[in-house]
């Protein structure tokens, strides 16, 4: 494959300016070490001749382990529906169990990440990233029985269950995020970051999607009855809540979570032999180049300790930028849970797309395909030059900073929205999902995708893997901050 993002500006190109000075602290870590800026390196062999070979199947295994990465995290709120039915009859659940679960989540994330930053000398990012995926089967094994057993608890009951389901997927993130990561920016291929982002974005899609379909075509016992009711003209009967009967539809959501994990367990097989060749092939790289110095072990248990505030000082503008994106991204999710189509139908029961339990995951869908769009862009804009061309080696870091805090702009467009059924200022579903929602998450995407990408190229080759967990840190940072903000709007 000819990898064309590798591609750097010719010298008194337009984009020369960006880079200078050229030993200043503001250049790409490739460019300091005195690489010659031409073209022509590249383009005879279409990669830098330092990094290991490009494979589909690497760059397949680590999209897949982006999907398994932020399964848990979208599953929980593209099933804020069936977690408001079980948290009936409860006000300040029912109001702030959103907020409560992205807070808990982010929270223990972060303290998991901080945990395992501070551990570099020895990290097997393999182990973690296997360790992390255990967790979540065992985990999403527990939320499927929940579905058929122990339906009559009470809301408390079931919400400190979901919050202890919420801490374990949390903790199995950290693992995941901090491994993953670490692993893909030390593989030394930027497109693996690359597949690691947009499979992250494929998370979104495809939980909301499922959710989506799952109440379509298997609505809970109780939608089913009081449809009969309505037909046999006993519109009126009693029935037990939502919560009480459970949902198939909650059942098949939770065990395709299984399913996920136990195929991405699997797909680390590959991967990690895949890795232990390319690492013999990067010793043999470096022994042809400079036969005088020693072969440096590619290993895992010989990474270099990096400081934190070393990789901040070389990360400033990335690190910061992606912690405000995903700052300002985390209102999203309490907006969504709260607003309704201005097409909802007169009852519940009636169902359909405009009903609450389908639109509400119909428009997480939406969100997360703008976010997919944004990240799969990245691809299509490096080979056309421009800040795309340029970000693979750093990119304008100052601009996509300025742009990450540009995105507070957006929020207030959720307000004109059916907010809580009130009525909208835009009574208009096509305004809320395709000029509201998609436009949001593809911002968060491309800076996102942008962000990740970019950090490799700002720090020394074995710097790689601890600048990628650094940045997954801050990462979370941004989402901890905005979980606690978005308290701030839970009664709106």
């Amino acid at each position: 494959m000819k990898h064309t993002g590798r591609v750097m500006p010719r010298r008194g190109s337009s984009h020369s300016a960006e880079y200078e000075p050229l030993n200043g602290p503001d250049t790409p870590a490739e460019m300091r070490a005195g690489a010659p800026v031409m073209d022509d390196e590249y383009d005879s062999a279409g990669d830098d001749a330092a990094a290991p070979p490009f494979s589909w199947v690497d760059y397949s295994v680590f999209g897949f382990l982006g999907m398994a990465m932020l399964w848990a995290w979208n599953m929980f709120l593209a099933a804020a529906p069936y977690f408001a039915s079980r948290f009936e009859g409860s006000p300040w659940i029912e109001t702030n169990f959103q907020p409560t679960i992205m807070s808990v989540s982010t929270a223990t994330s972060l303290a998991a990440v901080l945990v395992l930053t501070k551990m570099q000398r020895a990290a097997s990012y393999p182990f973690r990233i296997s360790c992390g995926l255990l967790i979540n089967i065992a985990t999403f094994a527990l939320l499927t029985g929940s579905t058929t057993a122990g339906l009559g608890v009470s809301p408390r009951a079931y919400f400190a269950f979901v919050l202890a389901m919420v801490a374990a997927t949390s903790v199995a993130t950290g693992l995941l995020q901090n491994g993953a990561l670490a692993f893909a920016a030390s593989a030394g291929r930027p497109e693996y970051m690359q597949a690691l982002v947009t499979g992250q974005s494929v998370a979104g899609i495809l939980p909301a999607l499922s959710e989506v379909l799952s109440v379509l075509l298997f609505p809970s016992r109780r939608t089913d009855r009081r449809r009969r009711a309505y037909q046999d003209g006993g519109g009126g009967t009693e029935l037990p809540a939502a919560g009480a009967e459970g949902k198939t539809s909650a059942f098949v959501y939770f065990l395709a979570a299984v399913v996920i994990s136990v195929v991405a367990l699997a797909a680390m097989i590959p991967l990690v032999r895949h890795h232990k060749r390319n690492a013999e092939y990067r010793a043999l790289q470096q022994s042809e180049d400079d036969a005088g110095r020693r072969h440096r072990s590619e290993e895992p248990a010989a990474h270099t300790v990096v400081p934190m505030r070393v990789l901040f000082s070389k990360l400033r503008w990335l690190a910061s930028g992606i912690a405000l994106l995903f700052t300002t991204t985390m209102f999203f999710p309490v907006f969504t849970a709260k607003i309704r189509s201005v097409q909802e139908p007169a009852e519940p029961w009636m169902g359909g797309l405009f009903a609450r339990d389908a639109f509400i995951p119909l428009a997480f869908f939406f969100w997360n395909l703008g976010d997919f769009g944004g990240r799969l862009s990245t691809i299509v804009s490096a080979r056309g030059g421009g800040l795309g061309a340029n970000s693979a080696h750093g990119g304008r870091p100052k601009l996509l900073f300025k742009l990450a805090a540009l995105r507070v702009v957006q929020l207030p467009l959720y307000l004109l929205c059916n907010v809580g059924g009130r009525g909208a200022a835009v009574p208009s579903d096509f305004f809320y999902l395709g000029v509201v929602q998609v436009p949001f998450g593809f911002t968060n995407g491309w800076l996102c995708s942008r962000l990740m990408t970019s950090a490799g190229s700002w720090v020394d080759e074995g710097e790689r893997g601890a600048a990628g967990g650094f940045m997954g840190l801050c990462l979370i940072i941004g989402l901890a901050a905005g979980s606690l903000l978005s308290f701030s709007i839970a009664g709106i």
